[in-house]
């Protein structure tokens, strides 16, 4: 029996090959792996850990037909828009191109720093665009008639929203709808979908389903 499953092995040792990676490939890969985290780690975790667990949010970039996305819903409107959790900045200088004044609420400090120095480098004045290293969480969002984010919405995000946003206020998700808010619009498919919901009719929605 031992005899034939060494035999098994040596005729089938080219499909099943007991060779181990040379260790220069193996160092190569594992340094390779060991910077992707670390270049993770930057971008993700300065501030994460402040943020209590139910509320935490990892960087998602924003795609190019998503932010092309949330500029059609944003068409015929004006004032001043609040991104939340900007990242990069993508929607921020998407929008600002357009007209709004933005600003980007980021806690990760890379991030803004990195958001700041593009800003700098394409001359757009800070009365256009500024990015606040501070929770979201924590600002007063009641001056602005318009707001994007790219979260999973929830319903302490909604409860925030709906209590400090101007009645004529926007909301514009990006991938993840409210639930149980009603849609004003929506726009593009898949990941990149993005949802528009308008204040006054949200509230106006759930004081009916209140009374029923």
């Amino acid at each position: 029996m031992e005899d034939s499953i060494e035999l098994i092995i040596q005729d089938y040792g080219g499909v099943f090959p007991t060779s181990r990676p040379h260790p220069i490939v193996s160092a190569c890969t594992g340094a390779v792996l060991t910077g992707l985290y670390g270049l993770w780690s930057v971008f993700t975790m300065p501030g994460f850990r402040k943020i209590p667990r139910h509320l935490k949010v990892p960087y998602l970039p924003s795609s190019k037909d998503q932010a092309q996305n949330v500029m059609k819903l944003l068409q015929g409107r004006r004032g001043r828009l609040a991104d939340l959790g900007a990242g990069d900045g993508r929607l921020v200088f998407a929008a600002s191109s357009a007209g709004f004044q933005c600003t980007g609420f980021e806690i990760n400090s890379i991030l803004v720093a990195y958001a700041r120095s593009k800003a700098y480098w394409r001359r757009i004045p800070s009365s256009q665009v500024t990015f606040v290293k501070k929770d979201f969480w924590k600002a007063d969002l009641s001056s602005y008639n318009n707001v994007t984010a790219f979260l999973v919405p929830g319903e302490v995000l909604g409860e925030k929203l709906l209590k400090e946003l101007p009645q004529d206020a926007l909301v514009i998700s990006c991938r993840f709808p409210f639930p149980n808010w009603p849609q004003k619009s929506a726009a593009g498919s898949g990941l990149d979908q993005t949802f528009a919901y308008e204040i006054n009719s949200v509230r106006s929605h759930l004081r009916k389903t209140e009374m029923k």
